[in-house]
């Protein structure tokens, strides 16, 4: 979907694709719908009044595995929207060793320039995807001497000190301007019925595993140098674009399938159709006006009545979250990025804390409150057969691919979705994953043995799942009294 499509979402559209993947909840999918389309609205005010108006953060209360961060996840997804999930306890006060919670905006700002530039991608792909065909019969069918002026092409000085690059155009016939004009034309005539030919192979697919070399251009990278430091992003200061024209690209050779020789020149035609200042532009719009950042973990942060230790820090963390989600502007190395409008989904299960412990200007800021149920029978039973990534469909297609056929039996399902609540009301309530762990052991021997089972049909029922699924239950019954 169009990111402007995207943007224009019912919010009983957005409950109802989100319905397809996530069961129940219909508290939590409704706020965020809802914020979704204030969103939306926002964007449409003409007035002054649209600077006004900030998002209403959203802070979900329950236990893992109920569905908060798939969620936040999917509907980032479904309106196209910068999307990033971070754990609250990865930041530590100003003056502590630890992570610096502005990190949180440059993760965001990276992920929207991730997106946009995909969207360019995809725009200009067909007309790149043509070009480098084009370079792929040159390649296959050069023109005589064409390639001798590889060593003008390497030299990093020839440009400093005034050199001409030569290059062939389509023709790339001036090399035989000293020889007899009637030979040169029967050579372009051969050459482009030779090119003629092998395009049409190279179209059917005939010409896949034959090999080209090409040259690949080196792509100078500032982001994994330990010398590039936060410091330095803190100034918005941008070394790679200040050195990357002070220097001709590098470029390697590389002997490559014409499969793989295409997609890297297409990924390089399309380097030189899209406008990176641009995308660097449309991503910082994004990201300021459309980002979701998902602050995990918000009960670990939160403060005890005592207020002694470790909790003067987790105070001190929430102070510095604070003027992130009140609106500040942060420094990256691609601008300044305003936060004002960025919408916060805070996340933490609150079993010995509430969210009134929470300092209260931090509170403020999430003023809506979602309270996600720990699953039950019903929605384990629910989430097992009925999403369009359902745990029963991945394990079928994946044992499809070694030729054996699975059907579960209902009562199967109710037995299985019967024994995760079992074992989550015994030990920890870990959600959803628990079916992860019991789906697991239910297919561990089949999994084993797969491959010399080959054209046969397993069919799951009840007892099955008793056999292999019991032990597992007086197992993790006993894990509780196991250090």
């Amino acid at each position: 979907m169009l990111f402007e499509e995207s943007q224009n979402l019912t919010p009983k559209q957005i409950v109802e694709k989100l319905d397809q993947f996530i069961i129940g909840q219909k508290e939590a999918k409704k706020a965020v719908a809802i914020a979704l389309r204030n969103r939306y609205r926002r964007q449409k005010v003409k007035t002054e009044l649209k600077e006004e108006i900030v998002p209403k953060n959203i802070l979900m209360i329950g236990p893992t595995g109920v569905g908060k961060t798939e969620i936040a996840r999917r509907v980032a997804k479904l309106v196209n929207a910068p999307f990033v999930k971070v754990e609250a306890t990865k930041f530590t006060e100003v003056g502590y060793v630890g992570r610096d919670v502005e990190s949180m905006i440059r993760d965001l700002l990276n992920e929207s320039l991730r997106l946009v530039e995909s969207e360019k991608f995809r725009e200009v792909y067909d007309q790149a995807k043509n070009q480098a065909e084009k370079d792929i019969l040159k390649l296959l069918v050069p023109w005589p001497g064409s390639q001798d002026k590889s060593a003008d092409e390497n030299n990093p000085f020839k440009a400093f000190f005034g050199g001409q690059n030569e290059e062939a155009d389509d023709e790339e016939g001036n090399n035989f301007e000293n020889k007899q004009e009637n030979d040169i034309r029967e050579q372009r005539r051969e050459i482009k019925r030779k090119r003629r030919e092998l395009k049409k192979k190279l179209e059917a697919g005939e010409l896949e595993e034959e090999y080209v070399e090409i040259d690949i251009e080196e792509q100078q990278s500032f982001k994994d140098n330990p010398l590039m430091g936060q410091g330095f992003e803190e100034m918005g200061i941008n070394f790679q674009d200040l050195f990357s024209n002070l220097f001709p690209k590098k470029k390697t050779k590389k002997r490559l399938p014409i499969r793989q020789a295409r997609e890297v020149l297409i990924e390089q035609e399309s380097q030189k159709l899209i406008d990176y200042e641009q995308v660097q532009k449309e991503a910082i719009y994004r990201a300021e006006n459309y980002g979701i950042i998902f602050l995990d973990e918000m009960d670990k942060i939160t403060a005890s009545a005592d207020k002694h230790g470790p909790d003067v820090s987790r105070e001190g963390v929430q102070r510095d979250i604070l003027p992130i989600v009140e609106g500040s502007t942060i420094n990256t190395r691609y601008g300044r990025i305003k936060t004002d409008h960025i919408m916060f989904i805070g996340a933490g299960a609150f079993h010995e804390k509430k969210p009134s412990d929470m300092i209260p200007e931090l509170q403020g800021r999430f003023p809506i409150r979602v309270e996600l149920k720990s699953l039950k029978k019903e929605e384990f039973y629910r989430i097992l057969d009925e999403p369009k990534n359902a745990l029963l469909t991945q394990y079928k297609v994946l044992l499809e691919t070694e030729g054996i056929k699975v059907e579960f039996k209902e009562e199967a399902i109710t037995e299985i979705a019967k024994m995760a609540e079992e074992v989550n009301s015994q030990t920890e309530d870990i959600g959803a994953r628990r079916l992860h762990t019991i789906m697991e052991k239910l297919f561990e021997e089949v999994s084993f043995h797969a491959p010399d089972m080959k054209g046969q049909k397993l069919s799951i029922d009840e007892e099955y799942v008793r056999q292999r699924l019991e032990d597992l239950v007086k197992k993790e019954d006993l894990s509780r009294f196991i250090l």
